[in-house]
């Protein structure tokens, strides 16, 4: 199991219209929860829904085994970092939770259930925001997609960023077959 510095950071948020958030946020004890096609189709279901029910455009994408990068915009210039961050990790975890049971996978249930202030609380993410920055000029936006897009490159996942069909690397090479379309990037 990898350990991840980032955990340790306090989540802060700044929701400063015209910025773009890169974010990034692990699943629970960076347990590989996104190592099946099923779970991260629930992702990808959720970056539409948010896209939609929360007025953001989506700029790039990534879904690792363990953790995901989005980088988003919100369109309005009143928003809820928080909210738009529930919509994405909310129906994840609950669909999981679903799984899990409809499958009667008890080992799994109760490995990411945990106690917490005196009750059980089911988690799929790591507890926290995650890791959210604020972009606000092509230069950093255009590193931030790089990053993402090699991720799975430097983990020896695929050979290329595009051989990796869960991000969004497909889609801005311009390739057929992708999942999910990205907005324009401001520049």
């Amino acid at each position: 199991m990898r350990t991840s510095p980032r955990k340790n950071r306090k989540r802060k948020a700044y929701n400063e219209p015209g910025h773009v958030h890169f974010l990034t946020f692990s699943c629970y004890h960076d347990l590989p929860l996104f190592a099946h096609d099923k779970g991260r189709q629930w992702f990808l279901d959720a970056l539409r829904t948010t896209r939609a029910n929360q007025d953001v455009d989506l700029h790039a994408y990534l879904i690792m085994p363990e953790h995901v990068h989005v980088l988003l915009k919100p369109r309005q210039p009143d928003y809820n970092m928080a909210g738009i961050l529930a919509s994405l990790k909310r129906p994840v975890s609950w669909k999981a939770k679903q799984h899990l049971k409809d499958s009667g996978n008890v080992r799994w249930l109760q490995r990411l259930t945990v106690r917490e202030a005196g009750r059980e609380v089911f988690r799929f993410w790591q507890s926290g925001g995650g890791f959210d920055r604020n972009l606000w000029n092509g230069r950093a936006l255009g590193e931030a997609v790089d990053y993402i897009h090699n991720n799975p490159v430097r983990r020896g996942l695929a050979e290329t960023p595009t051989d990796w069909l869960w991000s969004s690397a497909r889609f801005w090479a311009g390739m057929d077959g992708v999942l999910l379309a990205m907005d324009p990037i401001p520049l």
